[in-house]
């Protein structure tokens, strides 16, 4: 049995929930808020940062990397011509560099602001850093969405996915950074139609449904959040 240590909004750990649905995995997850810094949680990882994966009684699997390669290694061939980790070696080298831009380059140039300032902030207490948004941060951060949006255009407009030919981890890394941004409606899908296009068919995957349904005490969903036509 897995048991998925996660924040709804995290997104390292929305980019491991769509992976484990895309394997088909039963997991029970656990919304763990490492700012508590709950004793329990910190013997499984003493950065106190989720998302951490732990299968029956083995050891804790410590974050998107090190999960990624252990879901593909202990589930990734039973999906045949699905597997999310492409055969060729120059294929898993241009699939994982992907990965590592999404989840770090993306996330930290514009995705984590909107993260911190209209999510995080309404549920961290104010002694840390809890409160209202800052409006220049968002200013800065609408902007520097715009370039990563065109990146994911150019990506998925020269290729059938954006590292290849099929769907692989990056597209899930991708689609997980995106998805906390289009929850609060600040993705400006405008901006780039291929980009939009190739949100709206990884948005109409089955094993999306899980991140659609997921709501903010305090926050309503962007209209356009569940809205498969967007």
């Amino acid at each position: 049995m897995l048991k998925l240590y996660h924040h709804p909004f995290s997104t390292t750990s929305r980019f491991v929930r769509l992976m484990l649905a895309e394997h088909d995995a039963k997991v029970e997850l656990v919304v763990e808020k490492g700012w508590e810094r709950r004793p329990e949680f910190l013997e499984l990882n003493p950065a106190g940062s989720v998302p951490v994966l732990v299968e029956n009684d083995g050891p804790p699997i410590v974050g998107p990397g090190p999960i990624m390669e252990y879901v593909d290694e202990t589930r990734g061939y039973a999906l045949g011509d699905r597997r999310l980790m492409p055969n060729h070696p120059e294929a898993r080298a241009e699939m994982r560099r992907l990965v590592d831009w999404f989840l770090h380059k993306t996330h930290e140039e514009a995705v984590q602001y909107f993260l911190h300032e209209k999510i995080m902030k309404l549920e961290l207490p104010r002694e840390l850093g809890g409160g209202s948004p800052d409006n220049q941060v968002l200013r800065v951060a609408r902007v520097n969405i715009k370039h990563h949006l065109h990146y994911i255009g150019w990506l998925s407009g020269s290729r059938n996915w954006l590292s290849g030919e099929q769907l692989t981890f990056a597209d899930l890394a991708a689609a997980a950074e995106l998805s906390v941004v289009d929850y609060v409606g600040d993705v400006p899908w405008d901006e780039d139609l291929n980009a939009k296009y190739w949100y709206a068919r990884i948005k109409s995957r089955p094993t999306f449904r899980t991140l659609l349904a997921d709501r903010l005490a305090g926050l309503p969903a962007a209209p356009i959040y569940t809205d498969l036509d967007f």
